[in-house]
């Protein structure tokens, strides 16, 4: 079971619960462990059963933004236990950034870049040419179309990935009668 987010905005105030039955506080203490850019360590506060990881809206804006590795352990002052390990995304602070923020992610840009080329290539009729011995030779336009669908369709599911839908493809809808 994943308790870390996968991502996380700087600027705003980071919240975290988690339930550990078989480590609660305050027999046990939690660490969240973040390297990246920064080091990062937040000390969990006994909340009843659960773990609380807490940093205010004004600590995670001196956050840098960018890609962490992050371990959620716990300990009893004998033991420590590692209970998750995996990589956080770190976004930047709208608020802070300055006009002219591009916040397409790879896909997005590079389907930019393709649709661009294809476009420019439409009143282009040779795929190559050569001029004293240099030679210079396009990429098909067919191979431009099929990159062109990949990425269109990594743009679909980073797009919903970031509004919570399904990835894995094209809705289904089913409808159950009872007889």
């Amino acid at each position: 079971m994943a308790y870390i987010p996968d991502s996380f905005t700087a600027g705003t105030t980071l919240a975290i619960t988690v339930a550990l039955t078989a480590y609660p506080p305050p027999e046990w203490a939690g660490t969240l462990i973040i390297r990246g850019a920064q080091s990062i360590d937040l000390e969990s506060q006994p909340d009843e059963k659960l773990h609380a990881f807490s940093a205010s809206a004004e600590t995670t804006g001196a956050w840098t933004a960018g890609a962490y590795w992050y371990s959620l352990r716990v300990n009893n002052g004998e033991e420590v236990h590692e209970i998750e390990t995996g990589t956080l995304t770190v976004a930047p602070d709208l608020a802070d950034l300055q006009e002219g923020y591009d916040g397409r992610g790879h896909a997005e840009k590079v389907l930019e870049a393709i649709e661009a080329v294809i476009e420019g290539r439409a009143s282009k009729d040779q795929d190559s040419y050569r001029i004293n011995n240099r030679e210079l030779r396009r990429t098909p336009i067919s191979q431009l179309l099929k990159l062109r669908d990949v990425y269109r369709q990594e743009v679909r599911r980073a797009r919903a990935a970031r509004r919570g839908r399904d990835t894995l493809g094209r809705q289904v809808l089913a409808r159950f009668n009872r007889d």
